[in-house]
């Protein structure tokens, strides 16, 4: 089992080794040749990451990135200035293949595709040490994707050149202007004009949350003369640092945004000034394909990217805040036992673990391709973004006052966790997306067949907790049914409730099923004892009086095996999940 007391801090731990649900995560979900070549690699990240890059987010929290209007001679640059920890960061992000080239390359040359699971992980730990960094360095593979489906031929290969670079200072890294003034989440609205200028375009207007200003490639997305209003005369562009002749694009940056978290990634409100752009729709780059109507769906292939890169985070946020709980409740006494020893804390301690491990199995199995990735990929930015901000508040609290001092590692994991409740979408807009989706059949019927195939026979321990799922699955259609009829004012008003309904049978079957994987090849039952606490505080709601009353112990006796990665004998586990209610 995991020995928090034998640790100080998180920061210079091994992530990767400290963590066995993730390990558990990649052994099951990754093939085996994957899993050979990918679990050294995640070794040597996870020290990285736990170690350096960890200690320099506290640096870089206090020193963010400024702005520098004009050099010395009066000559407007728009500069953005980084301290040397964040750039020694992004260069180690970059050339270890967190976010460069460097793993891809290795997946080819042993003949081998890139398993996207291998991204989330590495995201995932990233996120541990500092959510704005991923930001920073993140965003590129979702423009990367963008540059080899739609860039023009005569300058693709230029650009995935330098968006694949192997080294960090000779690469660009990529970010997504949206955001106007007029507001973030209705790009009906936006008011940036793209003029076709010969054999280029040029784009003006302002954008209002510019996350990663100083990047190489910007995706954006500008309205084209005699484009219609609306969100048919939309067009998706890309926006370069430099012009073709070699000259700094003009992008003027009005001045950086001041911001509760997420320091270490340079958020800026940002005008284009006849900025070059290339228009992003394929073959074809002319006028009559930028008024095709199709710039959105163009664009929402990065935002669906985007928003699991940021579900990830609140997950990074999630363990981050578990570990260092659990580390400070190693260590600190109060009324003469460890804070560990206290049964509230540790039923503190316990739900955390249950929400993290819940939220990861959402995080990663949303991580696919297919339709139920068009589902999982907003259920688990509405999950796991709201569980880093509680699960963050919930550190605050265990540390006391130290919690709530910038010393102390919390703090800042609060800060940073309320602004993944609003990047790629706040939770309104999420829920009202949760509902688009199910709209489309294959969706439908994708989600329900995997939530069934997750219900049939298995550990007879767990059967009540699978008969609660099959009911809430009953209850879920039913409310579907519902809100597929009721008038559309009512249907949003429900929205939020049925989404998270939702998100809670799915995380309980994905727990399910990942219960019976660790029972079948390990021999181990915490995983059953982890989705049996799971449905009953999210699913159940038979239990008299609150539960009050119930002579379930598991929080009490098993403490150490759950939060400390233990063994669970599925004898004992049976004894204890039969006194629950």
């Amino acid at each position: 089992m995991i020995r928090y007391e034998d640790f100080e801090s998180a920061i210079g731990l091994n992530w990767y080794e400290v963590d066995p649900n993730l390990q558990q995560l990649m052994h099951r979900l990754l093939k085996p040749a994957d899993l050979e070549w990918c679990e050294p690699e995640l070794r040597r990240i996870g020290a990285l990451i736990g170690g350096p890059i960890a200690a320099r987010a506290e640096v870089t929290d206090k020193n963010p990135p400024r702005l520098v209007k004009f050099d010395r001679s009066g000559e407007q640059v728009d500069e953005i200035v980084h301290h040397p920890g964040a750039v020694a960061t992004k260069r180690d992000v970059w050339e270890s293949g967190i976010a460069g080239p460097r793993l891809r390359r290795e997946a080819a040359r042993r003949g081998r595709h890139y398993p996207e699971l291998m991204a989330t992980a590495l995201n995932f730990m990233l996120s541990q040490a500092e959510t704005g960094m991923l930001c920073a360095t993140g965003m590129t593979s979702g423009v990367l994707a963008l540059v080899r489906r739609f860039a023009p031929p005569e300058v693709r290969d230029e650009l995935l050149a330098k968006l694949t670079a192997e080294r960090f200072d000779e690469a660009w890294d990529g970010a997504m202007f949206m955001t106007e003034r007029s507001g973030g989440s209705d790009l009906s609205t936006l008011t940036t004009v793209a003029r076709r200028d010969g054999d280029r375009w040029l784009l003006n207007g302002s954008k209002w949350f510019c996350s990663n200003v100083d990047a190489g490639a910007i995706a954006t997305l500008a309205r084209p003369e005699g484009a219609p209003q609306g969100l048919r005369g939309v067009a998706l562009f890309l926006v370069p640092r430099w012009r073709s002749d070699g000259t700094r694009n003009a992008i003027v940056v009005r001045r950086l945004k001041d911001k509760l978290g997420t320091r270490a990634v340079p958020t800026a409100e940002a005008d284009f000034v006849d900025a070059e752009a290339y228009l992003l729709a394929g073959e074809r780059a002319d006028a009559p394909a930028a008024l095709d109507g199709r710039g959105i769906n163009r664009m929402m292939e990065m935002v669906n990217s985007s928003r699991h890169g940021v579900a990830v985070m609140g997950l990074g946020i999630m363990r981050r805040s578990f570990l260092e709980s659990a580390i400070f409740a190693a260590h600190r006494a109060a009324f003469g036992r460890r804070l560990e020893e206290l049964p509230m804390m540790r039923q503190t301690l316990v739900e955390m673990v249950v929400e993290l491990e819940a939220a990861a199995a959402l995080v990663f199995a949303a991580g696919g391709e297919g339709a139920l990735a068009r589902l999982l990929v907003p259920l688990a930015k509405l999950r796991a973004t709201r569980g880093g901000l509680r699960l963050a508040s919930q550190a605050v609290e265990v540390h006391g006052g130290n919690g709530y001092i910038e010393d102390w590692p919390v703090a800042r994991q609060l800060r940073d966790a309320q602004c993944h409740t609003i990047w790629e979408g706040t939770e309104n807009i999420i829920c009202l997306d949760v509902m688009r989706a199910l709209r489309d059949e294959q969706v439908l019927d994708a989600a329900f067949g995997a939530l069934g195939a997750r219900t049939g026979d298995g550990v007879a321990m767990l059967d009540r907790s699978r008969e609660r799922l099959l009911r809430a699955q009953g209850e879920i259609r039913e409310a579907l049914m519902f809100l597929s009829r009721a008038e559309r004012d009512l249907a949003q008003l429900r929205a939020r409730a049925f989404a998270n309904y939702l998100a809670d049978a799915v995380e309980a079957a994905l727990l399910l099923e990942e219960a019976e994987w660790e029972m079948e090849h390990r021999g181990n039952a915490r995983k059953a004892l982890i989705a049996h606490l799971y449905v009953q505080s999210h699913l159940a709601n038979d239990a008299p009086l609150r539960g009050i009353c119930s002579a379930d112990r598991a929080t009490l006796e098993l403490f150490e095996p759950l939060t400390r990665y233990g063994e669970v004998s599925p004898a004992r586990a049976q004894t204890l999940i039969a006194q629950a209610p």
